[in-house]
């Protein structure tokens, strides 16, 4: 049987979520965040300042255009879509440290975090169903 303490320590090594990551880019925390999913999925919207990098070109292009020693975060539309953990996969495949933002994209946004598309920065919007929202 495996320990919770175990599994859960895990967990936390391997995931992090929005406000988490957030904060980390908040506090200047040294990190890559990588969108993996298609172009039309970025053109419609993406996390201000990820880095477009789809999950099938990962294994080209990160050892061409990343900093090995520089760990990486990983997300995609949201809990229902698997391409972050595709992703993460092909990073963790090429010896980066790496970790998947859980939520994703959807609760990037409905946390109310900065987001653009390409016409510029989107209006934030602070879901209440998913977050305390203070007056």
């Amino acid at each position: 049987m495996t320990n919770p303490a175990d599994y859960f320590s895990r967990r936390l090594e391997l995931e992090t979520d929005p406000s988490d990551v957030y904060a980390a880019q908040k506090a200047g925390e040294r990190f890559v965040l990588v969108d993996v999913r298609g172009d039309e999925a970025w053109a419609q919207g993406r996390i201000t300042g990820a880095l477009h990098m789809p999950y099938q070109q990962i294994a080209e292009r990160a050892p061409r255009e990343l900093d090995p020693d520089v760990p990486v975060v990983v997300y995609c539309w949201s809990p229902g879509c698997n391409a972050g953990q595709k992703g993460a996969l092909a990073f963790s495949r090429l010896g980066f440290a790496v970790r998947e933002m859980i939520g994703g994209y959807e609760y990037w946004v409905r946390e109310g975090q900065p987001y653009e598309n390409d016409e510029g920065p989107c209006e934030r919007v602070f879901d209440r169903t998913v977050m305390v929202v203070r007056p």
